[in-house]
């Protein structure tokens, strides 16, 4: 992922969410919905989500140091992960609590048009932050699934954003539905339901992305395709004979620890051995830009070193 593509998405939810959640305050003000307050406490939390997710790109750009020998690449799956914990407990637990309360105490909405103006006003800014995380993900999709694209994607900003606004999009319907429930019937009950709603969405939403980077924060392999290219720019059948075995770590989204035992000559020097090294290193760079911290060490080859090939 271009990190100019996540932080012109971000920037544009962000942008949006402020907005939102100035509105939505002051209709819940007017009005006294429930369904109002969880909503812009949810905004909010989004605002502060984005902010977080800028905070980790910029700390992840941080030289690495001797404490830190392969730099700071991590903090943006740390800050994502911090995103999906607000996620959970100011939004999702906040809304299930303000939407019990309204179902145990409820009553009637008052001056209706702020809550149904201020929704409408909602959806269409979110949809304009959707399209433009949409468009920025669609860069870089490639022919994945949305779904491929969320758990495959090294990158957390893109999948953090598509998944917020698109729990925001379907939250915002759920308060429209709620509050023109309540309006119709005159039972302040529905308002409180669609609240309950948008907690559970927000809940299920923070698992999703929780899961999501707490695998990216264990430390995942290369892609299929870049473990592909890697391991046919190591092997030249001239100095380099085989793999034995490799390992590929992500270091950061743009950065790729490579390590492997490969198959040399028998009879070469060690200078000739240096050489084909070098070379290798050169040639995995040329193919997987992002492989900046390779270690290759070379080894005899014999079917008793080999193990099966993994990445």
């Amino acid at each position: 992922m271009s990190a100019s593509g996540g932080t012109k998405a971000i920037v544009a939810a962000l942008a949006a969410n402020l907005a939102i959640a100035a509105s939505k305050f002051v209709a819940f003000l007017f009005s006294g919905s429930s369904s109002m307050l969880a909503e812009s406490v949810h905004s909010l939390a989004d605002s502060g989500n984005q902010g977080l997710l800028l905070l980790g790109g910029k700390k992840a750009q941080r030289e690495a140091t001797p404490q830190h020998p392969f730099g700071y690449g991590r903090e943006r799956y740390i800050y994502a992960f911090l995103v999906s914990i607000v996620l959970f407990s100011v939004g999702g637990m906040f809304a299930i609590y303000e939407g019990y309360e309204k179902i145990k105490h409820p009553h009637e909405i008052e001056a209706w048009y702020w809550p149904v103006g201020v929704l409408v006003f909602a959806i269409i800014a979110e949809t304009f932050s959707f399209r433009t995380a949409i468009k920025e993900s669609n860069q870089i999709r490639g022919t994945l699934s949305w779904k491929e694209f969320v758990r495959r994607a090294k990158a957390p900003e893109l999948p953090v954003v598509l998944l917020e606004d698109l729990g925001a999009l379907v939250g915002l319907v759920l308060a429209l539905v709620g509050v023109s429930l309540a309006l119709a019937t005159g039972n302040g009950i529905w308002d409180g339901i669609g609240t309950l709603c948008i907690g559970i969405l927000l809940i299920v939403i923070a698992i999703v992305l929780a899961a999501e980077t707490k695998s990216l924060l264990l430390g995942e392999s290369a892609g299929i395709d870049e473990v592909r290219k890697i391991e046919e720019a190591l092997v030249d059948n001239d100095t380099v004979t085989g793999i034995i075995h490799m390992r590929t770590l992500h270091l950061g989204p743009e950065e790729l620890l490579v390590a492997a035992k490969i198959a040399v000559q028998h009879d070469d020097t060690a200078s000739e051995v240096a050489a084909a090294i070098d070379a290798a290193e050169a040639r995995i760079r040329a193919a997987v830009p992002i492989a900046r911290v390779i270690y290759l060490e070379p080894d005899i080859y014999q079917d008793s070193k080999r193990t099966t090939p993994a990445t």
